[in-house]
């Protein structure tokens, strides 16, 4: 049955204001130069002007093509080319040449992998830890089949936090992630929760895909359940006519109520807003995971 498509106007609190300075311009060219690519390029992120401006950025290795095709993203779905064994460097020689101090590494799905990518993930994670040993590097991966010899790749090199997304509510997948599989993104988040002991685990998701809010609330649950730390919410933006359409624009007093119940559930840190993506900012999410752990240890 094919979807019908809603027309909402967009809210004020969703109109930004777009900030391209000399900085921005230096980190795309760089970003060009060295012939990598950007989930703030690739998925039309609507925060890339504040990110490049700061010098941060969400590296996306792996290629730009996707063996899957969710309905809700704007990264390319298609056959990708073979993995690039120098990426790992590359992404490592950006970082130390933008003075990066908090680094994030995403990836397109690469079910054509015997071990989904994550073999590329884990070496670039130690490349900037060997050329930068002051910069923090948090992975967001996909679910790479479940599988867990690829998890324990990521866990044992050591990126100071793991995420994976949960995305949507459960009853959505069909629709929203029709190759993905609910059980098993909570199966990866309670693999690495339990064998992580130093990296905080963090997941995330969109609303407005027609979910209600006692949906979300099982959504919460299950992701303390599973071990998760650290969680985002934000509201899903629909990249064109060809993908899903918003069902509903949440005000900023639901996304504080969705804060206030994912804190209550047990999320020790919970970043909900309007414009809140899962690496927007990150380094700020996980410094203030830190404190707030540090202030419970000493209270």
């Amino acid at each position: 049955m094919k979807e019908q498509k809603t027309h909402l106007r967009k809210p004020p609190w969703l109109k930004t204001k777009l900030s391209f300075n000399p900085v921005y311009a230096e980190v795309k060219n760089l970003i060009k130069d060295l012939n990598l690519h950007t989930v703030c390029q690739e998925a039309n992120c609507p925060n890339i002007g504040e990110c490049f401006s700061a010098r941060t950025a969400t590296f996306m290795i792996l290629g730009d093509k996707c063996t899957r095709n969710c309905c809700f993203c704007d990264v390319n779905a298609g056959r990708p080319l073979p993995p690039d064994y120098d990426e790992p460097r590359r992404v490592a020689m950006a970082v130390k040449k933008l003075r990066l101090k908090y680094a994030v590494i995403t990836s397109v799905t690469r079910d054509d992998l015997p071990d989904g990518g994550a073999a590329i993930f884990a070496e670039t994670i130690r490349q900037i830890h060997d050329v930068s040993s002051d910069c923090k590097v948090e992975v967001l991966i996909p679910d790479f089949g479940g599988g867990t010899e690829s998890l324990n790749l990521i866990i044992n090199a050591k990126p100071e936090v793991i995420a994976h997304n949960i995305e949507t509510v459960p009853d959505l997948y069909s629709v929203v992630r029709p190759q993905a599989d609910y059980a098993r993104s909570l199966h990866v988040l309670s693999y690495l929760s339990r064998y992580s002991d130093r990296s905080p685990v963090k997941s995330g998701m969109m609303v407005g895909l027609g979910e209600d809010f006692i949906q979300i609330e099982r959504v919460l649950q299950d992701a303390v359940e599973a071990g998760c730390k650290i969680f985002t919410v934000g509201q899903y933006l629909s990249p064109s006519k060809n993908h899903l359409s918003i069902k509903k624009y949440y005000t900023p007093e639901e996304f504080e109520k969705i804060k206030m119940t994912g804190e209550k559930s047990g999320i020790q840190h919970m970043e909900s807003g309007p414009l809140v993506r899962s690496s927007y900012l990150a380094h700020k999410q996980t410094a203030q995971y830190y404190a707030k752990n540090q202030a419970g240890k000493t209270a």
